[in-house]
């Protein structure tokens, strides 16, 4: 199952996170009990599990909840939840440490450390602009920011889920078509970090970013694009978004 905004689970736990921001962590919490209660896929039980333990006071009990996300993403194990695993292990070993359990703790920081890699997802990959471009040609880094009109970004982004790409067409700055190009990563390439661990754990948008060009090996036509007021929503959300992009 691929990470959707447009999931109702993912769509209360956003909801709820936006009410967390807004100091009504009670009403937040009761949100992502009910995601919880209406989750139906392990991935949503791992997205919904996770958002539960955001809100616990108890330690023991945020620790039984991490644990419950944990046992999820075990269960699912690949590619959308491979890079969750050091922000959930880590976690847990903060529950250990705070219940005064030091050996647990140092056992679950090893197993974070242990699962601390370069991402391994195989793509395809996709990257949503409106330039005409043609195969072979090459993205690289040093463009103007979609979200920040004054930064030159370091990077060149792209991701592993075509709705992602294409969200990233409807943004793009200019009055070209919309346009989603599969690429092919020429160098090494991380987590996209503004995405990653921020919302939810590990990179669940399977999100990159690369200082190597990418070359574009094809174009994709057919996928989801957003309507109108899908994307003034979006324009909207970014531009309430006070967060420092990560350069």
């Amino acid at each position: 199952m691929e990470f959707s905004p447009n999931n109702k689970i993912v769509k209360r736990c956003l909801q709820g996170q936006g009410l967390e921001e807004n100091g009504r962590s009670g009403d937040a919490s009761e949100l992502f009990l009910q995601a919880w209660n209406e989750a139906s896929q392990d991935f949503e039980k791992f997205i919904a599990a996770h958002c539960v333990s955001r809100t616990q006071r108890d330690i023991a009990e945020k620790l039984q909840w991490l644990e419950t996300a944990l046992q999820y993403a075990v269960k699912i194990n690949d590619d959308s939840v491979a890079s969750a695993f050091p922000f959930l292990y880590s976690s847990i070993a903060k529950c250990h440490e705070g219940l005064g359990d030091s050996v647990r703790a140092a056992e679950s920081h090893a197993l974070a450390s242990s699962f601390k890699k370069p991402p391994s997802d195989q793509g395809p990959f996709y990257h949503g602009t409106k330039a005409n471009l043609q195969a072979g040609d090459l993205l690289t880094p040093g463009g103007v920011s979609n979200y920040q009109a004054d930064l030159i970004m370091n990077h060149i982004y792209f991701t592993a889920l075509i709705s992602g790409a294409g969200l990233a067409a409807a943004l793009a700055k200019g009055d070209g078509e919309e346009r989603v190009y599969v690429v092919e990563p020429t160098g090494s390439f991380e987590n996209d970090p503004n995405v990653t661990n921020q919302r939810f754990p590990g990179n669940l948008t399977r999100s990159y970013r690369s200082e190597a060009p990418l070359r574009i090996v094809g174009e994709v036509t057919d996928w989801l694009r957003q309507t109108p007021e899908e994307r003034e929503k979006w324009r909207a959300k970014l531009a309430a978004n006070k967060g420092q992009i990560i350069n």
